[in-house]
């Protein structure tokens, strides 16, 4: 009898002692969710607001930036036979860079030769094996891995120093790094939601245009952070004023969150749908943006009235334009469109470069959607880059609208370090203009009349 009284009272006091632990476990629960609340108030949310930055992405860049040095040593030991400058230019051909006025006019004088035929055949074959202009819509070539498997899924088998490097990064960025930055992404566009809803029901006024800036500005530097972002701005004297027009190079939809991070932008551009959409919408209820439907951007004429009427208002915010149209891989700056040159108004250019080794801040948009390209972003190490405030530009007498735009094109590849080519961005989806073949043509033409073979009836 003893015994069962012993194992009852067991019981008893092990039930006891079971909903103790149970209440014990709840406590520790909410305490370290507390500490978690009080770590992201004041080192994320906080240094957000007031837009100052702790020097936590600074550490955790360098520390990166010396993680890549120490793997680009490893792949050079392991990897005799790769060099250094044989990474960006394995290319199959080696390309003649002579124009055509000096091959072609030197090769025979006086006289149309039927070997020009090669050379235009020779160009046409180099084309399809590597042109200067699909290249830009594809990844940038990294001189030496960054420890990426989308980037290169063999050189992490070079040594066993490098396998266990990438291995550690795999469970950093993909069991620490994304499920924070998951939820502060999350956390960002909620916020930008519900905060935006709030203000629209202001009257419109000073104090509507204020909140709704300092909105826009908070969330989009929280956005920035959602991806460990590092951004240094240079030449902040030169940021676009009211009234203006900025333009800039356009890598991918970050360009829009990075300038928005340092200051106010009414953006021009096409409705879009899905997140985008969504985060369109909610800026739209605050701010006085310029948003065509697809149907609408064939007329030029609508889109040049509808920003000639912003920028006629000073106290508007300026005007965010990418006259390209579309994302280019951050290598080279296309060919401008000249409607954004046309409407009179000072021209604030703005240079934007993203450093690759940290990742790929390009979309491509054919290849890619945009969830895909989200989660490569938030699984990449960070977004790093560099943007320059170019001193603001206005159109001189006589010059028309096409070469003022590929004036402020030239100033923005020069600052950036950027190739410029005059091809229309546009080629990623569409062929090549009739005009541009007509202009390879007439060159021709050019050539073979000056050299007087055309009269003469002379043939080679």
């Amino acid at each position: 009898m003893s015994i069962y009284l012993r194992k009852a009272a067991g019981w008893h006091f092990g039930g006891v002692s079971m909903e103790e632990n149970r209440e014990g476990h709840g406590l520790a629960e909410s305490k370290i969710l507390s500490i978690w609340m009080i770590l992201f108030v004041a080192l994320v949310l906080l240094p957000s607001m007031f837009r100052v930055s702790l020097g936590i992405s600074h550490f955790y860049v360098n520390i990166v930036i010396k993680i890549l040095e120490w793997a680009t040593l490893q792949i050079e030991e392991g990897v005799k036979k790769q060099k250094e400058d044989s990474f960006p230019h394995a290319g199959i051909i080696q390309r003649d860079e002579t124009p055509m006025e000096e091959e072609i006019a030197g090769r025979c004088q006086g006289c149309f030769s039927l070997a020009d035929v090669m050379y235009f055949s020779k160009k046409g074959c180099e084309a399809v094996a590597e042109d200067e202009v699909t290249r830009r819509f594809s990844s940038e070539e990294l001189v030496s891995w960054n420890l990426l498997s989308r980037t290169n899924a063999n050189l992490h088998r070079v040594s066993w120093q490098l396998t266990v490097v990438w291995v550690i990064g795999i469970l950093i960025r993909y069991c620490l790094l994304l499920p924070f930055r998951v939820c502060l992404s999350v956390f960002s566009i909620l916020l930008l939601v519900l905060a935006s809803m709030v203000v629209g029901q202001f009257p419109n006024g000073r104090v509507k245009g204020w909140l709704s800036n300092q909105v826009q500005m908070i969330c989009a530097t929280l956005g920035v952070r959602c991806l460990s972002g590092l951004v240094h701005f240079h030449n902040r004297e030169n940021r676009p004023q009211q009234g203006g027009i900025c333009v800039a190079n356009h890598t991918s939809p970050l360009d829009v969150l990075i300038l928005v991070s340092d200051g106010c932008y009414s953006l021009v551009g096409q409705a879009h749908g899905g997140l985008i959409g969504l985060i369109q919408k909610s800026c739209m209820r605050t701010g006085r943006h310029v948003v065509f439907e697809r149907s609408e951007m064939k007329d030029r004429h609508l889109v040049r009235k509808k920003i000639r009427e912003h920028i006629a208002d000073k106290a508007k915010l300026p005007i965010l334009i990418f006259p390209e149209g579309t994302c280019i891989n951050n290598t080279s700056v296309m060919m401008f469109k000249k409607g954004s040159f046309e409407v009179g108004g000072t021209i604030h250019p703005v240079a934007i470069k993203y450093d690759p080794r940290f990742g790929d801040a390009f979309w491509n948009s054919t290849k890619h959607s945009m969830m895909t390209y989200t989660f490569n972003l938030l699984t990449s190490w960070a977004v790093v880059c560099n943007v320059w405030y170019l001193p603001p530009m206005v159109q001189e007498e006589e010059e028309d609208a096409v070469h003022f735009a590929n004036r402020v094109k030239a100033a923005i590849a020069a600052r950036g370090g950027m190739s410029v080519l005059p091809w229309d961005g546009g080629l990623k989806r569409k062929k090549v203009k009739e005009s541009f073949k007509e202009e390879q043509q007439k060159k021709y033409c050019q050539i073979v009349i000056e050299n007087g073979s055309v009269g003469n009836g002379n043939v080679c």
